[in-house]
């Protein structure tokens, strides 16, 4: 493969050379089910399911892991504030989150493992730990000794001596720069038995157990945002290597979703679930405004670019069904060589997005002049190059994604396209009353027109694009 990846281990883009010939491994950081999802949570996802698509493309048998955790403190404290059984809880927003990923076209995982479901894994590396001088057990917790490492900080760029971990003070730490593998229970909490007591493990552990449980001591790719490096997956490359493990190969991380220049958090009071969102735009549209950018580039949420970014899959569908109205069916063809390169370099979507829309340009300029044949090899291109993203209009979940009365929404697509290219016949022959009149006749029946360099777009109007 030509495919570069920015490793942020060694900041700096390396080849991408798998562990086994023919297969791809990847680990993503799943979600801490302790809320509704919201845009942020589901970025990395998409993000991830792009490059995992682009490598399936190039013959690979991908195994793709994203964990779930269910055990945590913001689990526990959200479940007693709502007065509900921390497991359902946690059941409950997994299901949310599952329910978002699908909703997005996300490709489902070779598997979902649950921190819940890995005790076992984790008490077997920590006594990996233990044993090879890494870690030790005080009243019940077990820490990871960070000073045992020499290699602690490589991934985020710390220096050891300027470590915060972030966690409440315990006195049983030898230094405050440890961190923690197994807390010992309290009262009223979930705890499983362990050597050192009964307890519940850690957060950076489990997906240090969890990846290599399925991936094997090591593996490809692991994933998540940003804000992941420090201290997560530092602490997670230290433990899994301290005990003996390669681990992963190529860190890859996905920037945040913000607004107003601010991190999108629950704390902040800032966020958009993926339910709210889906009431201004349609998944396949906003899967499209989320993929479009670089996954290391900040995105910064409105809903002006959420409607930018439907105007212009619009126009991707509305040429796609042109060529099927007026050339017949249009199956999927040859990824232009200039699209191929564009992910090869480190998933460079919005060159991807470029080449995308000069094909749909070229297509439409083509059917404008009757060269249908060579709209239909455009068109071809298009269906390769969008599937790649997942994003194929002609393809499912998107074909049907109108819901149960998909004939309908088809026929109302047909209608309408008929219509703007009349108009577009009126106004090339400088007949801009009929022009104006057609126009007229689909604004009144509720549908809002764009005139763009590519040809009109149209969309039904919404409440919150009026707002």
């Amino acid at each position: 493969m030509a495919l570069h990846l920015y490793d942020t281990a060694t900041r700096s883009l390396r080849e991408f050379r798998p562990v086994r010939s023919g297969t791809a491994s990847m680990y993503l950081c799943g979600a801490t089910v302790q809320d509704t999802p919201h845009i942020g949570h589901v970025r990395g996802a998409l993000n991830y399911d792009v490059l995992r698509r682009w490598l399936i493309h190039n013959g690979l048998d991908v195994y793709f892991v994203r964990n779930v955790t269910d055990i945590d403190d913001k689990i526990l404290t959200k479940a007693a504030a709502a007065g509900r059984p921390w497991w359902e809880w946690a059941a409950t927003h997994e299901r949310q989150f599952e329910q978002a990923f699908d909703s997005l076209g996300c490709l489902p995982p070779s598997v979902t493992p649950r921190a819940t479901g890995h005790i076992t894994q984790m008490v077997e590396l920590i006594e990996r730990l233990i044993e090879a001088g890494h870690a030790y057990e005080s009243g019940g917790d077990v820490y990871f000794a960070v000073a045992t490492f020499e290699d602690y900080g490589r991934l985020s760029g710390q220096h050891p001596e300027e470590v915060q971990q972030g966690e409440t003070a315990a006195e049983g730490k030898r230094d405050h720069r440890d961190f923690t593998l197994w807390k010992r229970a309290k009262p009223d909490e979930p705890a499983w038995s362990t050597p050192w007591g009964r307890g519940r493990p850690g957060w950076h552990l489990e997906c240090s157990a969890m990846s290599t449980t399925y991936l094997g001591s090591e593996f490809d790719i692991h994933g998540g945002g940003i804000d992941l490096i420090f201290p997560h997956h530092e602490n997670e490359r230290a433990q899994s290597r301290a005990a003996g493990d390669a681990f992963a190969r190529y860190w890859l991380h996905n920037a945040w979703v913000t607004i107003a220049g601010e991190k999108m958090s629950k704390s902040l009071g800032n966020v958009l679930s993926i339910p709210t969102l889906l009431e201004k735009a349609r998944a396949v549209e906003l899967r499209y405004y989320l993929i479009q950018p670089h996954y290391r580039s900040t995105v910064e949420y409105s809903d002006d670019a959420l409607f930018e970014a439907a105007q212009g899959y619009r126009r991707i569908e509305q040429f796609l069904r042109r060529v099927k109205d007026r050339a017949g069916a249009v199956r999927p063809g040859t990824v232009p060589e200039a699209f191929g390169a564009a992910l090869d370099d480190d998933l460079a979507t919005p060159q991807a997005f470029a080449v995308l829309h000069g094909a749909v340009r070229d297509g439409n300029a083509a059917l404008d002049a009757g060269e249908h044949a060579t709209a239909a090899e455009h068109a071809a291109e298009v269906r390769a190059m969008t599937g790649i993203l997942g994003v194929d209009p002609l393809a499912e979940p998107w074909s049907s994604a109108a819901g149960g009365d998909t004939q309908a929404s088809s026929a109302l697509a047909t209608l309408v396209d008929r219509i703007l290219s009349e108009r577009e016949h009126a106004r090339a022959q400088r007949d801009f009353a009929r022009a104006d009149q057609l126009r007229d006749l689909v604004t009144e029946a509720g549908i809002v027109v764009e005139d763009t360099a590519d040809g009109p777009t149209w969309t039904l109007k919404t409440p919150a694009r009026d707002e």
